[in-house]
């Protein structure tokens, strides 16, 4: 990569890169000299110094003549560019919460009726934001929640806070999880593979939270239904990539109903914590 391209990559402008070179290469210098090496059309050379000098890069030195200029220490340069870096940053930080603060009050803010015609949503891909989702629905619940969950790839606590404010607001999780072992959790600070010990002691966590909570030996789906209102299904599919995976959102009470319904018969054949224990450390099938 050429130094003017990394001087650009730095930050700077085509002139003044330019310029930026010359300096660095010379010792004082007018403006003049600068324009004439540098290519830069004079009036653009006394901009740029201006803005070198109030940015602390060179230094500005009257003659009796004329004025001659200077570049400082490269290293001292560093740590101004640095620190500029980061003031910048928290600037854009800082106007970027600012402005949102004016604009989440106008989210949905002009939703008719017609616009609740539309009572299902897909949201594809495989990106960082598409929980964002299922966690907007998790924050705005309000009475009881209803899980269908097969553990799958890594397991986080990222939803346990929420899950803990909404009992603490008197809600209600009933939860189902398959008997399965293809996850993985964080053992020691590093990612290890599950055992029987290892899910029961999920569970049981989930339990001590509040939950009721039941093992089903059963293939589940990823359903989660929110007040009786709300279905969330993920849809995944191992033979498709990653970004053809979908979560489907179904507004429709009807539906969620049929879907309880569903839920209310794997649980009934479903095994508590202490059941499945038993079940596992016995050996037998059916539990007395």
């Amino acid at each position: 990569m050429e130094l003017l391209d990394k001087l650009r990559k730095l930050g700077l402008k085509e002139y003044e890169s330019k310029v930026f070179l010359v300096l660095l290469k010379g010792s004082l210098m007018s403006a003049s000299e600068i324009a004439k090496k540098s290519k830069v059309p004079r009036p653009k050379v006394y901009e740029v110094l201006r803005s070198f000098v109030e940015r602390g890069y060179c230094n500005e030195i009257e003659t009796n003549s004329i004025m001659m200029f200077q570049i400082i220490d490269p290293d001292i340069i560093v740590d101004k560019m640095e620190k500029e870096l980061h003031l910048n940053y928290k600037k854009s930080l800082a106007d970027i919460k600012d402005s949102f603060e004016e604009l989440k009050p106008l989210y949905r803010s002009e939703e008719d009726k017609d616009s609740k015609i539309t009572n299902i949503e897909v949201v594809r891909g495989f990106n960082q934001h598409r929980h964002t989702k299922f966690i907007e629905l998790f924050k705005n619940a309000k009475k009881e929640i209803h899980f269908m969950i097969r553990l799958e790839g890594y397991v986080s606590d990222e939803i346990d806070s929420i899950a803990k404010k909404f009992f603490k607001n008197g809600g209600k999780i009933q939860s189902l999880y398959e008997a399965s072992y293809n996850f993985r959790i964080k053992k020691d600070g590093q990612w290890s593979n599950v055992d029987i010990e290892d899910l029961l002691k999920i569970c049981k966590k989930f339990e001590s939270y509040g939950e009721d909570l039941k093992i089903s030996e059963s293939r589940l789906p990823n359903m989660t239904i929110f007040d009786r209102e709300t279905v969330f299904l993920n849809v995944q599919d191992k033979n498709l990539p990653r970004h053809n995976e979908a979560d489907i959102i179904i507004h429709n009470k009807a539906y969620a109903e049929n879907m309880i319904d569903y839920f209310d018969r794997v649980w009934d054949t479903s095994y508590t914590t202490k059941q499945f224990e038993k079940i596992k450390a016995s050996g037998i099938n059916e539990v007395q």
